[in-house]
């Protein structure tokens, strides 16, 4: 499979980030329409960014990302629109959230894709072993 790198004015290339993070107290919150909700509005924040999310998980307690994005857009960045958005959205949607100070955790894991190949993590996330 040939690799696919994103053209810009002044640059060729590609930027993959393999993303974890997990609700605040580590609750299994994350199951039946709020699983299915959160996965659309992760579609819906990508598609505005121009970023491609190339695999999702979503375990109970936590959700793995695999997300490609320009040369110009910090990772922080990548993890506060998804944090910020899902949770003021599913909040509002789903009152039993209110529950929990906050929906996510302040604290997120990231991994460029240099070392492993993208294909690697996209198998890994897409393993249903979190089941």
């Amino acid at each position: 499979m040939a690799k696919t790198y994103r053209h810009n004015k002044h640059s060729v290339g590609s930027a993959t980030v393999h993303l974890i993070w997990i609700p605040k107290r580590r609750k299994p919150v994350l199951v039946g329409k709020v699983k299915t909700r959160l996965s659309q509005i992760l579609e819906e924040v990508a598609v505005e960014h121009e970023w491609i999310i190339k695999a999702l998980e979503i375990a109970p307690d936590h959700l793995h990302a695999l997300v490609e994005f320009g040369p110009k857009t910090p990772i922080n960045s990548i993890v506060r629109a998804f944090k910020g958005r899902s949770s003021r959205l599913l909040r509002l949607e789903f009152p039993h959230l209110m529950k929990l100070p906050t929906l996510w955790t302040h604290a997120y894991f990231y991994d460029t894709t240099g070392q492993v190949s993208s294909a690697v993590i996209q198998k890994y996330i897409n393993d249903p072993h979190h089941d």
